[in-house]
């Protein structure tokens, strides 16, 4: 198994036993979620998608649709505008509360239930039906897929809705609310029940990070700007009245929402989701918390961790065909390493491997990784350090290579990857010309047993 889905499902097998929480019922058709539901899906700046767990169970987006909502009224009115009728402090406060600006009646946040009322109020539209349409098509291109709405789920908010009109009432009083209370609650209501699978909220996690570029499908979602006030908001109330031990445990911009989604940017690396109905007092998935705080800390993802300056990661894939070692060998054995030379791959990496510089070496592997029996060079000479979750990751790839028939060669100066795999499925070497001259000799001693014709 690939060590990055490996690592999502080790996560999913041990935090499913948590029975911590309770399903949300305030809105009765979320009441029949079932409980023991928990997918996990991550989607790379390259476009790799890694999952686990129920990824394919549909739920209803609810409130993990305000970032995305947001960032569509950024676009279209700008910041200055969508300012002087939502704020962008956090509120300290639940997501269903009256939080309002004394004088203004302008709402704390556009993540909170108040201010997501007034941010799909300000996207332009000729009607409701266009303005939820714009909506719906924003949040498909951020997936990346047509989306569609959960009816019944819509028809539920629509009965139990009388919190979201009364403070829909009180901002229209306020001045910060304009045009019809009940249509803009209808539409809201209909945002909050887009359905999606756990997947979808790991691309469109991944577009935000990715600076409005869905990685998957290539396409501008959002410009650059827009990408980080979304980010930058979600950071500091994404997690309502925890958005602050979750800052500074988790380090992410996350948003979560009451189905039991939970979304968080770690950009320029990846997006992740979560599902898993089951809710914390603050309306956060209990499992979805553990998972991303196991995950930051292991792959040091917080915002204010140093990762270096980056460089590109795989500076060299290659094979002993055009990167032989240059040992004396007899023309009988240089006869065989020219027709089968390429059975020993090279790959040369370089700089700090974190977690998005080591998935891109973990996928060069994937792609160049010859037929068994075969030969890998992992050439970590300029490689300075790996950190301790990359190199579990990296660790686990090779061990899956060596149980598939592949011999592996290190070359690094120094032990980098010693404390994972105990014993080593590799051979060390002080430098490539040592490894490659190895695998040579392992190709040759492999095809000279070989029987004849």
């Amino acid at each position: 198994m690939d060590p990055v889905n490996a690592s999502l499902a080790e996560i999913h097998d041990r935090l499913g036993a948590i029975a911590d929480g309770e399903v949300a019922d305030y809105i009765p058709q979320l009441a029949s979620a079932d409980p023991r539901t928990f997918g996990l899906a991550l989607v790379s700046m390259s476009g790799h998608c890694y999952s686990a767990g129920d990824i394919d169970e549909p739920f209803s987006i609810q409130s993990v649709s305000k970032p995305f909502v947001y960032a569509l009224a950024l676009s279209e009115l700008g910041p200055a505008e969508v300012s002087r009728r939502v704020g962008a402090e956090p509120s300290g406060e639940a997501f269903n509360a009256i939080s309002l600006e004394p004088g203004t009646g302008r709402p704390a946040n556009p993540m909170v239930n108040a201010g997501a009322i007034v941010t799909t109020s300000l996207v332009p539209a000729a009607d409701p039906r266009d303005r939820f349409e714009r909506i719906l098509a924003c949040l498909s291109a951020f997936a990346g897929r047509s989306l569609d709405v959960d009816e019944d789920v819509y028809r539920s908010e629509v009965e139990t809705g009388d919190r979201n009109r009364a403070l829909a009432y009180l901002m229209r009083g306020a001045g910060s609310l304009s045009g019809d209370v009940d249509e803009t609650v209808r539409t809201y209501f209909r945002q909050c029940s887009i359905r999606v699978r756990v997947a979808d909220l790991a691309v469109m996690a991944a577009t935000l990070a990715n600076g409005g570029v869905n990685p998957v499908t290539g396409d501008r979602v959002i410009a650059e700007p827009v990408a980080v006030r979304a980010l930058a908001v979600m950071a500091t109330c994404g997690m309502y009245d925890t958005a602050g031990e979750w800052l500074l445990r988790v380090g992410l911009p996350a948003k979560s929402g009451v189905s039991g989604g939970l979304i968080a940017c770690s950009p320029a690396r990846f997006g992740i989701a979560v599902h898993s109905p089951p809710l914390d007092r603050a309306g956060n998935p209990v499992r979805g918390v553990v998972a991303l705080t196991e995950l930051s800390q292991r792959f040091a993802l917080h915002l204010m961790h140093q990762p270096g300056r980056h460089i590109a990661t795989v500076t060299e894939v290659t094979t002993a065909l055009d990167q032989p070692s240059f040992r004396a060998r007899t023309p009988g054995e240089r006869a065989v390493l020219d027709r089968e030379g390429h059975h020993i791959v090279v790959i040369r990496a370089q700089g700090v491997l974190e977690f998005t510089e080591t998935e891109h070496l973990l996928h060069a592997l994937r792609e160049s990784v010859p037929d068994a029996p075969g030969w890998i060079v992992l050439d970590l000479d300029r490689v300075t350090r790996i950190a301790v979750g990359p190199a579990t990751m990296l660790g686990s790839a090779l061990a899956g290579l060596a149980s598939t028939g592949h011999e592996l060669a290190i070359a690094a100066r120094e032990p980098l990857l010693d404390p994972v795999a105990d014993p080593a499925p590799w051979t060390p070497f002080r430098s490539r010309a040592e490894a490659v001259a190895w695998c040579e000799d392992r190709l040759l001693a492999t095809t000279a047993a070989q029987p004849s014709g």
